[in-house]
């Protein structure tokens, strides 16, 4: 007698449903056919990753939204100038800057031992950058690099990468 290939599979969920193992080995049906069983049917496992999804969505949405008042609060609070770009990419930079800055003082000052002093001037040379762009292609810098990055975005004297602007 054959081993059969059509399985009659109870799920965890509940449903039956007749699978074809014909595509396994002989010796190999039965017991997948007892994993499948511990499982829920694929309807059921897409809804409740659909379910997964939707929950991770809001988590994050919320996520952002608690990072954005927060960076909000201390562009306030450190009366950061308000940046330019794209509504997007102003909402996004002004975390990325929050970030970017407050790595940097921990790094700068807390760990490496910089006076308050020194760190204000690095402050107000961070106020004269207000494009949303350059703090979002900054949020993966080093923390440790952020004197020399804003001397190298405020240098006026370096050529333009366009000369005929």
């Amino acid at each position: 007698m054959a081993v059969k290939k059509v399985w009659a599979i109870t799920h965890a969920c509940g449903h039956t449903v007749e699978r074809d193992l014909s595509t396994r080995s002989a010796d190999r049906r039965a017991g997948f056919a007892e994993w499948l069983a511990k499982q829920d049917c694929t309807d059921c496992w897409h809804a409740a990753q659909s379910a997964d999804e939707a929950g991770k969505a809001e988590w994050l949405e919320a996520k952002r939204a608690a990072e954005q008042a927060e960076s909000e609060a201390w562009s306030q609070q450190y009366r950061m100038p308000p940046l330019e770009g794209t509504a997007k990419g102003v909402t996004w930079g002004v975390r990325c800057r929050h970030q970017v800055l407050a790595a940097a003082y921990a790094a700068l000052v807390l760990d490496g031992g910089m006076p308050e002093a020194e760190w204000e001037l690095i402050e107000d040379r961070a106020r004269m950058i207000t494009r949303a762009g350059w703090w979002i292609d900054q949020r993966a810098s080093e923390p440790g690099d952020l004197p020399e990055l804003l001397d190298a975005a405020l240098d006026t004297d370096r050529p333009t990468e366009n000369p005929f602007v």
